[in-house]
């Protein structure tokens, strides 16, 4: 099966303590795998690539406040000092519940516990089509082709003496109001009018229009109705215009058109809106949400298996409390360290307790001094919000490294405006 090679098959046999394998290095499995540490178990990390990526900050890679390895971390490095763990850099491409084994290009992997942590990507809502007008932010390749096409927009703006095209090339469209999408619409008017303004001869970029689209009534609807009208108010003032109660129903490389029937001319188009799960559910055929997530126990485990748990993106969760589990960052981290330690309890004959999600509250950075907070009922904007927004976004990076580059930077470019990760990489035209 899809390349499964009987050589390679791991004797279940063989192993002299209970074999723990975790799909996924997100934050979910890479928590798991370090909350094991000093567990007598035996480990194996499979990911189809060999880094850790801190996803909330992918935005700053598109809009060239960040270079990617600034962001991302090899799984090995992280791992390295950890014995019980061996990493395979590979694709899962099936679940064998019923003998217990992972099967992925190369192998069959048996498992005494397994642990699903293989997350989330964007989705076009039935559109595939959109793909190629307008990528969306969940990899460093979608990163990294964003910013090219944002940067290569100003630099064909230059070069155009036609008015209409290069109005179009100066606008942007971004689907989606939630966090993603009023990060990069601010970082985006930054980049316009204050970083690269001074660098072009023929244009303004400070004439760029910045459009967030959002098919509901507001934008940032997670958050207090105070606190995403502070955060419209703080976009406005950066040039970003908001449209609301507007669903994109068609995408090309000219714009988009909107469900009242107009039209956004817009050279490039970037989706944050739209998420849909691994496809772990086909693996392991078992129901799901709308969202293609699925549905899990309050332990976190499979229904029927005390042994399987799915965590972080891949799982639809309500826990011991009756609250639905948000699929962000601190949420998977969780349910990480969760999952390492039922599989302990289980270890020990304990009985392991149900899962409770500790909500330490939502997070968006709007620009240059501009955030907004909630933490339960408790709001903050403004420049007391981006600072604590900066703080947790560094102080959960994986690496010393990574957090006192990823912190100088910032600095640097608080100071002068400037964003040294301005390269246009990639394909040409």
């Amino acid at each position: 099966m899809h390349g499964v090679t009987g050589s390679l098959q791991l004797n279940k046999n063989v192993a002299s303590r209970p074999r723990v394998v975790i799909l996924g290095a997100g934050f979910g499995g890479l928590n798991a795998t370090l909350t094991l540490k000093h567990a007598p178990v035996d480990i194996t990390l499979i990911d189809r690539r060999n880094y850790h990526l801190f996803q909330p900050l992918l935005y700053q890679v598109a809009t060239a406040g960040l270079s990617p390895a600034q962001i991302a971390s090899p799984i090995r490095r992280i791992v390295a000092a950890q014995r019980n763990v061996t990493v395979f850099m590979d694709r899962v491409w099936d679940i064998d519940l019923a003998r217990e084994e992972v099967i992925t290009s190369q192998r069959r992997i048996p498992y005494d516990y397994l642990i699903v942590a293989t997350g989330a990507r964007h989705t076009y809502f039935g559109k595939d089509d959109w793909e190629i007008f307008a990528p969306g932010l969940k990899k460093i390749d979608e990163a990294i082709e964003i910013r090219r096409r944002i940067l290569l927009a100003f630099e064909q703006a230059e070069i155009t003496e036609d008015v209409e095209t290069r109005r179009r090339l100066l606008s942007f469209a971004i689907i989606g109001g939630g966090p993603t999408g009023v990060e990069m619409a601010g970082a985006i008017a930054e980049l316009a009018k204050k970083t690269v303004v001074r660098d072009f001869r023929n244009f303004d970029p400070g004439q760029a229009r910045i459009f967030l689209i959002e098919a509901g009534p507001r934008i940032l609807p997670s958050f207090s109705e105070r606190l995403a009208e502070s955060a419209r108010r703080q976009l406005e003032k950066l040039g970003v215009q908001t449209v609301v109660n507007q669903a994109v129903t068609a995408c090309d490389q000219k714009g988009v058109a909107l469900r009242n029937g107009s039209r956004i001319d817009a050279a490039t188009i970037i989706l944050a809106a739209g998420v849909m799960a691994s496809p772990a559910a086909k693996w392991l055929k078992v129901p799901t949400d709308r969202a293609g997530r699925i549905i899990v126990e309050t332990r976190l485990n499979l229904p029927g298996r005390r042994n399987v748990f799915v965590i972080g993106d891949t799982a639809s969760v309500t826990d011991a409390r009756k609250r639905v589990v948000p699929g962000v960052a601190p949420a998977a981290k969780q349910m990480g360290r969760y999952a390492a330690r039922a599989i302990i309890a289980l270890l020990e004959g304990r009985e392991t307790q149900h899962f409770v999600y500790r909500d330490y509250g939502d997070l968006a950075t709007i620009g240059r001094k501009s955030a907004v907070v909630q933490i339960r009922r408790f709001g903050i904007t403004g420049v007391p919000a981006w600072f604590l927004w900066s703080f947790a976004h560094i102080w959960f990076l994986v690496g010393f490294r990574n957090r006192v580059s990823v912190f100088l930077d910032w600095i640097w470019s608080y100071v002068t405006y400037q964003r040294d990760a301005r390269l246009i990489t990639g394909r040409e035209g």
